[in-house]
């Protein structure tokens, strides 16, 4: 069966997506577009690209995510170096490790630019912090005056990849200037709305993974001190909008993943912990699925 499907943000925690992936996949679903924010462009553009759940699987077993932190060489120690870096480079690492490691493997399935791939197959989310905006890549890439046909794919999930201060933003060069782009979760973690036209219609029945609690779920936040203010309010930046937009219709086609806090940026997450994300999941997938009408 052919739907359309979108994928959430979530960092180290999208490792859940590929359990849900699997079971979608052996259930006979087929996905003609694909959206996704963060972690979740990350498994739209290998699922656009033609990959498996087995060889996306596989891919992540013999991938140290720790390869991904790539710090610029400086004379300082690192735990001092970082705040010159974030206060400068505004990111701790470059993320020019994880754009190289996208390139290759997207190259694997002759995927390079968006220009390899059919009219919105893949849309992804990216924060542009010069103008304000929301950017949904490709297709408003000609408001920069940037062809979307020739603008790399790995370039593009770097952009919606972007977790503030820990990677450096993509500095996105036009004509009317130079824009900071960063994490899309910041503005759309879970761009479902992707798939609705004005009137509220789909092409096709639509999918959504989402690394979280359903709405009536969500436990109040406690916050004690300046640092947990700090994280409730990227928090709440991070979901407001697709909260606001996800009604009781959105939710039945939406696999929930309850995830604990704290895992986004563990680039050090053990196998034990991988499995677990998998197969979390995977379960929350079968469950959705045994119940879900379209």
């Amino acid at each position: 069966m052919e739907i359309d499907g979108v994928f959430s943000g979530g960092g180290i925690k999208g490792f859940a997506l590929i359990g849900a992936y699997q079971e979608l996949e052996e259930r006979g679903f087929v996905f003609k577009q694909v959206a996704g924010t963060s972690a979740g462009a990350i498994m739209a553009a290998f699922i656009a690209a033609g990959y498996t759940s087995k060889e996306i699987l596989s891919i992540m077993e013999e991938t140290d995510m720790k390869d991904f932190l790539d710090a610029r060489n400086t004379l300082l120690p690192f735990s001092i170096a970082k705040w010159l870096l974030l206060y400068w480079r505004m990111g701790m690492y470059r993320g020019e490790a994880l754009e190289e490691w996208l390139s290759k493997k997207l190259a694997a399935k002759g995927i390079y630019t968006f220009g390899d791939l059919p009219e919105n197959k893949l849309r992804l989310i990216a924060s542009d912090l010069s103008t304000g905006r929301m950017v949904v890549l490709p297709n408003e890439l000609d408001q920069y005056g940037i062809p979307k046909e020739t603008f790399p794919v790995a370039r593009a999930v770097r952009m919606s990849c972007g977790l503030p201060f820990f990677f450096e933003p993509i500095k996105l060069r036009s004509l009317a200037g130079t824009s900071i782009v960063i994490d899309g979760g910041l503005l759309s973690n879970f761009p479902i709305w992707l798939f609705e036209n004005e009137n509220g219609r789909r092409s096709r029945p639509v999918i959504g993974v989402k690394l979280s609690q359903n709405l009536e779920e969500q436990p109040k936040r406690i916050i004690k001190n300046g640092l947990g203010l700090f994280e409730a309010l990227f928090i709440t930046m991070k979901d407001a909008h697709d909260t606001r937009y996800i009604s009781r219709k959105h939710e039945k086609d939406i696999i929930f993943i309850p995830m604990e806090d704290g895992l986004t940026a563990e680039f050090s997450l053990s196998d034990e912990k991988k499995a677990t994300l998998i197969e979390r999941g995977r379960k929350k997938t079968s469950d959705f699925l045994n119940k879900w009408t379209y």
